[in-house]
């Protein structure tokens, strides 16, 4: 009968200290819902009234699928940033997935407890029970509050649960704001990180891709001479686009609304190049039946390009020297000079120092074309804007030839990336063009590429390691092709692998894999990077 009437009191004594820790806490939440001011004492309060060693309030960020430590208790500020776990793995994340309160009663003995935050490593720790409980408004899970305490027997953690679960609910509305105060700042954060990256790079010509560091250098050089009518000397290798240079240079300048006139000193024959440039008069020569305007004259008040002038007859040098110092001309077979106010681009691939030395360039003429000399860099200087490029050239042949492309492979992006490109961003547009024409399934992949590229990739691909490291290396590219393909949804990536959620998680946490990278695969190309 004492007994009896011993555990009656015992049992009325633990009601009314929950009762009180309730009102305390609700009383506390009347006054504030600012979950900053009011977390710290509700955890406090509950550390001293329920026994518990550690306690912790995780939140879902809805936008990348993580849950992070947003308050506790017992925990340092390092192992809080430690506590950070995705939908489905370990205990908080399957109580934030599920919705479902979770028990552990001996962590030691939980395969799926993992204790990311480090703090039970000790002896002692092992003999830890672990209760995490949802936090919801309504249906929907916006977190998770969690304890560890002593164990004292299962009895003890069913009357916790409950009493967990009661305090979870009264927090739920402080959570949501918390929540959505959370999302409000990230919000606010990218917007003015895109204003950043818009500012950074509002001197990038329409025409030019490329947001590498070396482009924007070139970028800041272009804007500069655009305002002026300085000569320009464009240099770089084939293919780099010494044209677009030339015409961003045109496009951005006083000049935009008059000619844009190009000449390739190269693809003309050397008899006619002279008649091109400065025109000709009736009957200047046999074949000459009107008059015609040159190049120069046509491009009067505007800008005209000379590409390869490194490739410009010795003879014809002499009259476009007088160009560049006078403005002036006269026809073949005319009398008349003419003034021209014309802008003069050049460009060439050539070394037009080593030709002055072989005395094939004249050395005035250098001199005269190179006041503002701009160098164009390969495309293998600028490795981070491939993918840009080939986005613009998938999405230019995927119109042209009635082929939609939705993305192209990781595989497919590594080789790209890893070569040269020899023959720079011309070599790159054509094989793109051959990759679309080659695709069946609206994806371009890595078998796609031409010959040179897989074979430089075969080249440096041989494996070498045991049969269990290759395989490893096969399971971390199928993973990460799959969360590229699910844009960083670890659920909808387990499906699509035809594995659960939780062995997925578990090899992320061994590849350190993090979905998030994969939340932008495609930088808003469609090109999985």
């Amino acid at each position: 009968m004492g007994g009896t009437m011993r555990q009656d009191e015992t049992c009325v004594s633990r009601e009314v200290k929950e009762l009180s820790l309730l009102l305390n806490i609700t009383q506390l939440l009347n006054e504030s819902l600012d979950l900053a001011t009011v977390m710290q004492p509700v955890l406090r309060m509950m550390s001293e009234n329920m026994d518990v060693i550690r306690c912790a309030l995780t939140i879902l960020n809805r936008k990348t699928g993580e849950i992070m430590i947003e308050e506790s208790i017992g925990l340092g500020k390092d192992e809080m940033e430690r506590g950070r776990y995705h939908l489905g793995e370990g205990i908080t994340g399957k109580v934030v997935d599920t919705g479902r309160m979770m028990i552990v009663p001996l962590i030691s003995k939980e395969p799926q407890f993992l204790n990311k935050t480090g703090s039970r490593n000790t002896e002692v720790e092992k003999d830890i029970s672990f209760i995490c409980v949802p936090v919801k408004i309504g249906a929907e899970v916006i977190g998770a509050l969690s304890i560890d305490r002593r164990y004292e027997g299962e009895t003890t953690l069913g009357e916790a649960s409950r009493l967990l679960s009661i305090i979870a609910s009264c927090l739920s509305q402080a959570v949501r704001l918390r929540q959505l105060a959370q999302e409000k700042f990230e919000k606010v954060e990218e917007e003015n990180h895109r204003l950043l990256e818009e500012l950074k790079y509002r001197n990038a010509p329409q025409n030019i891709i490329g947001n590498s560091k070396i482009m924007r250098g070139l970028y800041a050089l272009i804007e500069k001479v655009s305002a002026v009518n300085t000569t320009v000397l464009i240099l770089g290798e084939s293919g780099v686009g010494k044209e677009m240079v030339a015409k961003a240079i045109h496009y951005g300048s006083n000049r935009a609304n008059e000619p844009f006139v190009k000449f390739n000193c190269a693809a003309i024959p050397e008899s006619l190049i002279e008649s091109e440039l400065f025109g000709h008069e009736k009957g200047a020569f046999t074949g000459a039946s009107s008059t015609r305007k040159g190049r120069f004259e046509q491009a009067d008040n505007g800008t005209i390009f000379l590409d390869e002038i490194g490739e410009i007859p010795p003879q014809i040098q002499t009259k476009l020297l007088r160009i560049l110092q006078e403005r002036e001309l006269e026809r073949i077979g005319g009398n008349e000079t003419i003034h021209v106010n014309v802008r003069i681009l050049a460009a060439t691939n050539r070394n037009l120092e080593a030709l002055m030395q072989e005395g094939k360039f004249r050395e005035d003429l250098y001199y005269r074309l190179n006041v503002f000399p701009i160098v164009v860099p390969p495309l293998c200087e600028r490795k981070t804007d491939i993918i840009l490029l080939a986005d613009r050239f998938v999405e230019k042949f995927s119109v042209a030839h009635l082929k939609p492309i939705s993305r192209i492979t990781s595989k497919a992006v590594d080789m790209m990336v890893a070569y040269r490109w020899p023959g720079n961003v011309r070599e790159l547009e054509n094989c793109i063009e051959r990759a679309v024409l080659l695709s069946t399934d609206g994806i371009i992949h890595s078998y796609h590429l031409p010959p040179s590229i897989q074979a430089l990739s075969a080249d440096n691909s041989g494996f070498k390691g045991t049969l269990n490291e290759a395989v490893e290396k096969i399971e971390k590219e199928t993973i990460t092709e799959h969360l590229k393909l699910e844009k960083g949804s670890i659920t909808r990536a387990a499906q699509s692998l035809g594995i659960t959620e939780r062995i997925l998680g578990l090899r992320l946490q061994k590849y350190g894999i993090n979905p998030k990278d994969y939340k932008k695969t495609d930088n808003g190309t469609g090109i999985a990077s």
